[in-house]
């Protein structure tokens, strides 16, 4: 008898591990739209910045400006659907806190910009391919985890180039990091 409830146990722990990793996969597919939602944000900028430059614009970077607003409604949005689900998972914290951390850094990196020389395209791809990469993982989504692999190769890239021409390669690299895997990612959903 002890040993049949233990099968059971173990048998009712994989079902619950298993619906652990849906619940996940299904939130991290629903909230493709901040994949596309600062994907375009970050290309629109990048393109920005990089025609203010050829435009010989004396303030190329204040395009930028516009990451501001995009901020506050990426917060209204996560606590808005904080409010509205039943339950978090393990995974749900694990995503969230990996995200958390990658927009801490970026602020680090904007704000301490200047100790590098604002060298931050490279070093900010650099970045963005982990939490695309472990998302990716999460989901057992192929696409994700390849374009964040481009970011490092993108990263590269920028710094091999002038700082001139780092946002067009920078928006070359979304593209190819967030909006590519985040339509096929909307288009599974």
């Amino acid at each position: 008898m002890k040993q049949e409830s233990e099968t059971l146990s173990a048998q009712q722990s994989l079902n619950i591990i298993a619906e652990m990793i849906l619940q996940a996969k299904g939130k991290i597919q629903r909230n493709n739209f901040f994949f596309l939602f600062w994907g375009w944000v970050i290309v629109a900028a990048n393109i920005g910045m990089y025609t203010l430059t050829q435009l010989h614009y004396g303030r190329p970077y204040v395009v930028w400006l516009i990451t501001i607003p995009a901020w506050i409604y990426t917060l209204y949005k996560v606590f808005t659907n904080e409010k509205r689900k039943a339950s978090t998972s393990h995974f749900d914290r694990i995503s969230g806190w990996l995200w958390m951390c990658y927009g801490i850094s970026i602020f680090a990196l904007v704000f301490f910009g200047f100790k590098i020389n604002y060298q931050l395209n490279p070093v900010i791809l650099i970045i963005s391919a982990i939490p695309t990469i472990v998302s990716g993982v999460i989901l057992n989504f192929k696409p994700l985890i390849v374009g964040g692999a481009t970011f490092w190769i993108f990263s590269i890239v920028c710094f091999l180039v002038s700082m001139e021409t780092q946002p067009l390669i920078g928006a070359i690299a979304i593209l190819c990091g967030y909006l590519i895997p985040g339509y096929l990612l909307k288009a599974k959903e």
